[in-house]
């Protein structure tokens, strides 16, 4: 699978989960409640998903700075909605613990809605089981029967034993599974993130390589010897107004992992690197690196595997061995 094909998968479920904040948003015209922290990742989710709709069709183009918009932005929401996560992971945790402690007042951010959501009831009396005695009215009497409820106390009192309520609520076996999960999709989040980032530094360092026409040199294209030239530079056509702006700030996080050169410049060849223009002056061209490998040429490659042109018949060669005859003609 290439990184356009990753990126352009990886873009889709990230519009998937996107599409929960618009939801979450017409929820409330239903007269839902929602706390004002779920309120502010449901319109923060409404701004993402309008942001990815309009970054998602440059994937395609691969345009430099829309990718590099694109990539940065995704590992902005990945830590956007890690955070939101863990508040909201640890906000059950707490209502569970104060539900277990019979704390009736739930604190957190969204611990009200998550406590009328969860089926949790708050009775008024501490008690472990309750007792109907009913006595019956005489046979023509028009009401009908009494009945009285009798409580027993509770062993413990309400509020009691908070301080392990946490812990047994944490260490839960439900609980650790959905610990689990949560921390596999960060993991595969995280993964998501580096492929984001490497689809983007393809896509800017194919564009410096089109682009440039004496090629890419990385010792005399920037004042940096170890980095190629900034492609969002003032003077470039993609430097210009305030896109010109932002590419460069998003470009200078991390500027040598744009900009620098590999340790192995293979990936390159026919793309990007250190490259030269293959060819005839004024014509389009491939690319190929100015770095030449050391080991033997190509000839002696060839005639090692057995791949090279045929040896001289016998009699065609001079005695020195490199000279070819010249048959001479013979009249018949």
């Amino acid at each position: 699978m290439t990184l356009s094909t990753g990126a352009s998968l990886i873009t889709l479920s990230m519009l998937v989960n996107k599409l929960a904040g618009l939801y979450g948003i017409l929820a409330l015209f239903t007269g839902y409640h929602l706390s004002p922290f779920q309120l502010s990742m449901y319109i923060y989710s409404t701004f993402a998903l309008i942001l990815t709709v309009y970054l998602a069709r440059h994937i395609r183009k691969q345009s430099p700075l829309q990718c590099l918009a694109l990539a940065w932005f995704y590992v902005l929401d990945s830590i956007i909605n890690s955070a939101y996560t863990a508040v909201f992971a640890a906000t059950w945790f707490l209502v569970l613990a104060q539900h277990d402690a019979g704390t009736t007042d739930k604190k957190g951010p969204g611990a009200s809605t998550m406590d009328q959501t969860s089926g949790f009831t708050d009775p008024q009396y501490n008690v472990s089981k309750v007792e109907v005695v009913a006595s019956p009215q005489p046979p023509l009497a028009a009401s009908g029967q009494d009945a009285v409820a009798a409580g027993v106390p509770a062993s413990t009192a309400a509020g009691s034993g908070g301080n392990g309520a946490l812990q047994t609520a944490i260490l839960d076996s439900q609980n650790m599974n959905s610990i689990g999960i949560i921390i596999a999709m960060w993991t595969i989040r995280a993964y998501f993130c580096l492929i984001m980032l490497a689809f983007a530094r393809m896509v800017i360092r194919q564009h410096i390589a089109s682009t440039s026409k004496a090629g890419v040199d990385y010792t005399s294209a920037s004042t940096d010897s170890a980095l190629a030239e900034n492609p969002f530079a003032a003077s470039k056509p993609q430097g210009q107004g305030w896109r010109g702006k932002l590419g460069r700030i998003l470009i200078a996080i991390g500027r040598s992992y744009w900009l620098g050169s590999d340790e192995d410049d293979s990936w390159m060849y026919g793309m990007g690197g250190k490259f030269r223009k293959s060819g005839v002056a004024g014509e389009e061209g491939g690319f190929m690196l100015n770095k030449i490998e050391s080991g033997p040429t190509e000839r002696e490659r060839r005639r090692r595997s057995g791949t090279g042109p045929p040896v001289p018949a016998p009699g065609v060669v001079e005695g020195d061995k490199m000279t070819l005859q010249i048959p001479q003609a013979t009249n018949i």
